[in-house]
């Protein structure tokens, strides 16, 4: 039998993991499915379309898979799914997706930190880092490994690309590049997160390459087009590179910080 604590609010028409844990004063709505190891602490409001992956643990007063704050929605059934190994700090919002992608989505092993905002219909991927009062606004891509700093608003349909990291107290108005460290007044790229590579085993001659990419695309007096032409003409065979330029040309609609 799962743990649930006698206070806890749970509909019948929820499907929870024998071995999950359910903390005092929580609500569980109908079509919530809870994982395998799962635990929910105390005052947490899970509402009916949220899937909780394995080993997620959700701490007190988080809200997860509310309906979104847009106006277009019209009450259709979404999902807010999270993944396995996730950690979900106190009073972190997450609402779930409209028609647009029919979910909300974190990957596995993500940390979402206290009073953090997830809107609607974000797709984010593994190993994201969301420092305390980051607040995405809706249809924002994250992709691994991107860390986002604190107290940190990120403006709607914004991509921010594999490995990224993004200063706290900043403001996040056009799409960040994999592998960029960024901070400023105005937001800027000021070189690659070399640090970040190197504690996930990025090799030397890799974070050589990438900031010799960055030098080109950046610190160059060449244009955002004619930095790509001499990208896949010197150093694109690098798959690292290759992804720098996909982002670019391919995924980025709002433009790229600079």
């Amino acid at each position: 039998m799962s743990d649930i604590h006698s206070t806890a609010i749970v509909d019948p028409g929820a499907e929870i993991a024998s071995d999950a844990t359910i903390g005092p004063y929580t609500i569980i709505e109908s079509k919530v499915s809870i994982g395998a190891g799962s635990v929910v602490a105390s005052h947490v409001r899970l509402a009916s379309g949220t899937v909780l992956g394995k080993n997620v643990k959700v701490s007190h007063g988080a809200v997860i898979g509310t309906v979104p704050q847009d106006l277009k929605f019209e009450g259709e059934e979404t999902k807010a799914i999270v993944g396995d190994g996730t950690v979900v700090r106190e009073y972190a919002t997450i609402n779930r997706g409209t028609n647009y992608h029919q979910r909300t989505e974190l990957g596995k092993n993500c940390f979402v930190m206290a009073y953090a905002h997830v809107a609607h219909d974000c797709l984010i991927g593994d190993n994201v880092i969301l420092a305390n009062s980051v607040n995405l606004a809706g249809h924002i891509e994250i992709d691994d490994y991107a860390i986002l700093g604190g107290v940190l608003p990120v403006h709607q349909f914004v991509k921010i690309g594999a490995h990224a990291m993004i200063g706290g107290g900043f403001r996040v108005q056009q799409d960040v590049v994999p592998f960029a460290l960024v901070a400023g007044y105005p937001l800027r790229v000021v070189g690659i997160n070399s640090i970040g590579l190197r504690r996930r085993g990025f090799e030397t001659e890799t974070i050589q390459t990438l900031e010799r990419a960055f030098k080109i695309l950046f610190f160059s007096k060449l244009n955002t087009s004619q930095a790509l032409e001499r990208l896949t003409s010197e150093v694109e065979t690098l798959p690292e590179v290759k992804l720098l330029v996909d982002f670019v040309e391919n995924r980025s609609n709002r433009g790229i910080v600079k």
